[in-house]
């Protein structure tokens, strides 16, 4: 039958099981808001096109089901390009569409014209421009596919202005959304992998966010268990294994690492990496990190496999099949437990070498506002992070007892995402509590989405950590023996007022400076969340100049904390 291009795109959003989108409506793109308005998918008007990819990716992150982000043309889909950025390093599938001045005027600087495909197609799996209304239907069902398949990332649509009103022939029907192959390991690779870890003294596990995405942290629990190997989580995989179990070695690395997991590591004669990247900042020095030790490196993406270094086994496999495999490999070969008594160690150590954390003073010390936080809230609650100090001490205080509920930007560090990503969170789902805590520079960034989390009764709370200063910048630059506009003395001396700026965006707000004040609001944050419905901003202030921990090897970081 005859349809526009945009009541088909529509059709097909509902059949492919959209149900929600984050977008902001255009002159560009007002043909397919047209079939919007009476879809069965509930839309969300953003304040900033950013945030419509913050909100989808957060959405995903949430409840694994695919959101649209959509919006006009030229400025505004430009700014679709962090956010896509930020869901493509971490693996989350993102649907984008944007519009576009009218096909003839391509080529005529027309108002709003910019060739989107050609700018996102390094932050995207693939991105395309309708040429011709009849290529819709196969172009969509590709999009789902490369979303979903492989390792999962972004893709957008340009729409021309034109073909968005074109029609063609189309029955919904005909359609059919494409099956997503699962990738299974090689059982060749498998069993040289258990022979691997036979003959190794000191393994250790790290799980990867991949891992998260593929729901099998249980899988790879049971792995450890079976054979008592300890277990890393990568910062995207944090809560992947609750922090008291027995194996929980913590995360390694030179910035959100703790020194549990980088002892652990550095001890170890095996890694065994399921589903994660190595990244710069997991890694640290190359050097320290890989010496001693032997790598089987088990990930969904091809090009993952020696990007960072050659491994001595890689295995190309879904995380899932192959932490099931190993499994039933180990059982079938009568593998025992590897080195137990090192197993029972990790208890001990994880007590030993805990960082402090319960610092009196006011204004707070940031390792005290994350112990509160971590009294404050149960299991069920959601937390993003983004950047900067703020997310650091995010990294390596808070505990996380469950997987995919500390939702982080990971691999592009965004500024801005925390807030967004936490509304798309508290859509995806809205009976759980939903907490960020963001620097006061930070707060800035995409602060004004809480208005949209206001409007639409979706109650977040955001903790300040005022520390009036870029303090990941600062302490960067004392690294080159220098201080230069990273101070912010304003956002503590009542020049700049974050309370007022929450309240202007609907929150309860109030500012605390001590430990206890800190408690108290965080319990009227979370009872105002839950009975009235309200998002609540606390300005939490802490000493301006603390250090966080950090260094560029895992055997070298240098603590800043006092002693007392």
């Amino acid at each position: 039958m005859k349809m526009t291009v945009s009541q088909a795109l529509v059709q097909i959003l509902e059949k492919e099981k959209i149900t929600t989108a984050f977008g902001i409506p255009g002159a560009a793109i007002n043909p397919v808001y047209q079939y919007l308005e009476g879809a069965p998918i509930n839309h969300y008007t953003m304040r900033h096109e950013e945030a419509c990819i913050h909100a989808a990716d957060g959405y995903f992150r949430a409840r694994h089901e695919i959101a649209l982000a959509i919006c006009s043309a030229g400025p505004g889909a430009t700014n679709f390009v962090t956010g896509l950025y930020t869901a493509y390093i971490d693996s989350m599938p993102v649907l984008a569409i944007v519009g576009q001045a009218n096909s003839n005027q391509l080529t005529q600087e027309p108002f709003q014209c910019v060739d989107m495909p050609e700018i996102v197609k390094t932050v995207t799996k693939k991105a395309w421009r309708l040429e011709k209304a009849d290529d819709l239907p196969q172009i969509m069902r590709d999009a789902f596919l490369l979303m979903k398949s492989g390792r999962p990332g972004p893709v957008l649509l340009e729409l021309p202005l034109d073909l968005q009103k074109a029609e063609l022939d189309f029955d919904i029907d005909a359609y059919t959304p494409a099956k997503i192959p699962t990738v299974l390991p090689n059982p060749e690779a498998i069993q040289e992998a258990i022979s691997m870890i036979a003959a190794s003294k000191a393994p250790v596990i790290i799980m990867g966010g991949g891992c998260i995405l593929s729901e099998c942290s249980a899988q790879v629990i049971e792995l450890a268990e079976f054979l008592q190997i300890p277990v890393i989580t990568t910062y995207m995989a944090k809560g992947g294994i609750p922090v008291d179990h027995p194996l929980n070695a913590g995360h390694a690395g030179i910035q959100v690492g703790q020194p549990l997991g980088n002892r652990i590591l550095l001890d170890s004669d095996l890694v065994i990496g399921i589903g994660c990247r190595f990244s710069d900042r997991h890694t640290g020095d190359l050097k320290t990190y890989r010496e001693g030790r032997r790598f089987i490196h088990i990930n969904i993406d091809p090009a993952q496999i020696g990007l960072v270094f050659q491994p001595d086994l890689g295995i190309i496999s879904d995380a899932k099949p192959a932490a099931e495999a190993l499994l039933a490999q180990a059982k079938i070969s009568g593998l025992r437990p590897i080195n137990p008594e090192r197993a029972q160690s990790v208890a001990v150590l994880r007590k030993e070498l805990a960082r402090k954390t319960d610092y009196n003073c006011a204004p707070m010390m940031p390792h005290r506002v994350f112990a509160e936080i971590n009294k404050a809230f149960d299991d069920s609650t959601y937390f993003t992070s983004g950047c900067g100090i703020t997310q650091i001490w995010s990294g390596q205080l808070q505990d996380i007892n469950a997987p995919a509920m500390y939702l982080p930007s990971g691999g592009a560090g965004t500024l801005g995402y925390e807030i967004p990503a936490l509304f798309g969170i508290k859509v995806a789902k809205p009976d759980h509590t939903a907490v960020t805590v963001v620097g006061d520079f930070g707060l800035t960034f995409m602060g004004e989405e809480i208005a949209v989390a206001s409007a639409f009764r979706k109650p977040i709370i955001i903790v300040v950590l005022n520390n009036a200063y870029l303090g990941l910048i600062r302490q960067n630059q004392k690294g080159y023996g220098f201080e230069y506009a990273v101070d912010m003395p304003y956002n503590q001396d009542g020049t700049i007022d974050y309370v007022k700026l929450g309240e202007a965006y609907g929150c309860l707000a109030e500012r605390v400076f001590s430990p206890e004040e800190l408690s108290a609001a965080l319990i009227r944050a979370k009872a105002a969340s839950e009975s009235s419905g309200r998002c609540y901003l606390i300005d939490a202030i802490c000493i301006k100049t603390q250090l966080c921990d950090m260094g560029t090897s895992i055997a070298s970081i240098k603590s800043w904390a006092p002693a007392d």
